[in-house]
């Protein structure tokens, strides 16, 4: 795992060197930058090393000098590619390198190079003789690639402060995109915060011819869900768990340490049951974090399943300041604002982690290819009411409850009820978004100013193209494609990625391997959502490793008690740090409501808190 930066156009090695300063703590092991002879091109690389640790440097080139790479990411069938290379004739000067795999890939296969990759990855490779920059990102997005288009050229990296370390970047606010913000709680691909810095969507390529500044992106894989007929409910359970199994087993080949977070639920459990078929009893190291608020802390779980599978479980007990100490650390570390609280415990895990590995696996992508968020069960009677009740029905509803009382626990019953609701009054393809919206779309307009009315489509235009461009029709499919497409990407990954990374720490999604995710998009959705039954054939697979108690326990996410935090007033805003384009008197309206206990404004007044932080860096 690394990071990776360069430029073509305008630019010196110094450029280079603060670019690769800036994403040190994502490859604390070693740095290196190449420019050409005659400049106008550069590459950097910071590597944290976990394969070939001997033959794995970079800037890697071809023994002829035409193509180089900076990498980023692991590919897990690269034991696989190498052979396939070795028999079109292909020498390798690494001995186990996956870098040099996707290398040397590229100089045979050509951009199709990705299509036989199983893993993830943000790569840039220069290709000297025909004077083109190739840049690639993994299907779901699991490693970030920004880019910016410069007066003569192009910059690009593994993260925003990296590019903001070059003269020719420039940062101009878009409104749009803060808009997006506070609809979706995340920037959704290619938006950032600013105008002219996109990030490289997930599943998408880009080429940059140098002599004529041309920029082309196109898509290399989305996900297409194509559900097959399924004769034995048994057997699609066992088939599940063998590519699951699969999975797991390329993801613990390392050179160094590899570990699971465990929280106890059952991705993470079922991940680490099966990690434990390939290693010795004790060998598999599980990592936890718990917490002093019992509606929010999993830890008895987690120590259930670590017993139960022989796993050497490590554990970090929290206090409530142990976690809001955190908040200015890891929010200034972020590049774009993030309105995920469970970031906080995420980096948490991935501090203890590192102490013990260099690599940990973990559950993600389960929920989103298997049906396994609360949305996913509000569907079913979301259509029926969205049909039967007339706009002013909800509201009506909308005001009974909003007399009901306020309370700060995970997923209150209030809470849920209050913004599925209110999600209700949009279309379909808006309800997913709109349900977990840190802010009313009825309000955000207010709220940015920037002088522009902007409408619902324009500002979930994403979520409806997602909906939309599923080839299926049933709510679950199109729920898990917009989930998959959205959230995954740019809350959940961006998420783990930047919270591990900060701590040099290498995560892992089993989940998310290729023939895991081809035999999701297969499976009908009656066996992801069945009755009131999420992740149902992923369970029944489940059951043939774990206690069913484990299994059937209610979902419960990665989460801290923001909501009370900011009634007690242990979390607070620096009104005078806000951005001059937020409406300060909206702000202290919902917070003033927040904490008399009139609302509950916890996920708005954790997305202006990170707005804040994250802005307030220059």
């Amino acid at each position: 795992m690394c990071g990776i930066a360069g430029f073509v156009g305008a630019g010196s090695v110094s450029d280079l060197q603060r670019m690769c300063a800036a994403l040190r703590h994502r490859g604390p092991d070693a740095a290196d930058v190449w420019m050409a002879p005659a400049g106008g091109l550069g590459l950097a690389h910071a590597r944290l090393s976990v394969l070939d640790h001997a033959g794995g440097a970079q800037p890697m080139w071809t023994p002829d000098g035409r193509l180089g790479i900076v990498f980023n990411g692991e590919i897990y069938n690269f034991a696989q590619l190498r052979r396939d290379l070795a028999d079109r004739g292909c020498g390798f000067t690494s001995d186990h390198s996956d870098t040099e795999a996707v290398l040397l890939g590229y100089r045979v296969w050509g951009a199709q190079v990705v299509e036989r990759l199983n893993g993830m990855w943000a790569f840039a490779i220069i290709d000297l003789d025909r004077g083109e920059l190739f840049a690639s990102r993994d299907r779901f997005g699991k490693k970030p690639f920004y880019y910016q288009r410069t007066r003569d050229g192009l910059l690009f990296a593994s993260e925003l402060k990296a590019l903001r370390q070059h003269p020719q970047c420039e940062l101009r606010i878009d409104t749009l995109a803060i808009k997006k913000y506070f609809a979706y709680g995340y920037i959704p691909a290619p938006l950032t915060q600013y105008q002219d810095i996109l990030k490289l969507p997930a599943g998408h390529n880009l080429l940059f011819d140098i002599g004529s500044g041309r920029c082309t992106v196109e898509r290399h894989w989305r996900l297409r869900f194509e559900p097959q007929p399924v004769p034995d409910e048994g057997k699609a359970a066992d088939r599940l768990l063998e590519v699951l199994d699969a999975a797991v087993a390329r993801r613990l080949v390392a050179d160094v340490p590899v570990g699971m977070f465990l929280s106890g639920g059952i991705d993470s459990s079922l991940v680490s049951a099966l990690a434990m078929r390939h290693l010795e009893r004790g060998r598999l190291k599980t990592f936890n974090i718990g917490f002093d608020e019992a509606s929010f802390d999993e830890s008895s779980h987690a120590r259930r399943v670590a017993a139960h599978i022989g796993s050497e479980h490590i554990e970090r007990r929290l206090r409530v300041q142990d976690v809001l100490g955190l908040i200015d650390t890891v929010a200034t570390r972020m590049d774009e604002p993030l309105a995920d609280a469970s970031l906080l415990p995420t980096s948490l895990v991935s501090q203890l982690a590192r102490e013990h590995v260099t690599v940990a696996l973990g559950g993600d992508g389960a929920d989103e290819l298997f049906a396994g968020y609360g949305p996913f069960q509000a569907l079913r009677w979301a259509r029926w009411l969205h049909a039967l009740c007339p706009d002013s029905g909800l509201r009506a509803m909308q005001w009974l409850v909003g007399h009901v009382p306020v309370s700060h626990g995970y997923m209150s019953l209030d809470f849920k009820i209050k913004r599925a609701l209110g999600g209700l009054r949009h279309p379909p393809a808006m309800w997913v978004p709109a349900w977990m919206a840190p802010m009313a779309l009825s309000r955000i307009n207010l709220l940015v100013n920037d002088g522009k009315t902007h409408t619902a489509a324009e500002i979930y235009s994403e979520a409806i193209d997602s909906w939309e461009s599923c080839a299926q029709t049933d709510l679950t499919s199109r729920a898990s494609q917009q989930f998959s497409e959205l959230y995954l990407q740019d809350d959940i990954l961006a998420k783990v990625d930047r919270a591990s990374m900060m701590n040099a720490l290498e995560v892992r999604a089993p989940f998310l391997d290729c023939e895991v995710a081809d035999f999701a998009r297969q499976l009908p959705s009656s066996l992801k959502l069945h009755g009131g039954t999420t992740k149902y054939l992923l369970k029944r697979a489940a059951l043939r490793v774990l206690p069913a108690d484990v299994v059937h326990r209610p979902k419960q996410g990665f989460a801290v008690p923001v909501g009370r935090w900011f009634a007690q007033g242990d979390l607070g805003l620096d009104m005078d740090r806000l951005p001059g384009f937020i409406d300060r008197a909206e702000v202290r309206a919902r917070w003033d409501a927040h904490r008399q206990g009139r609302a509950d404004e916890r996920l708005f007044l954790w997305a202006v808190l990170m707005l804040e932080k994250t802005m307030g860096m220059g």
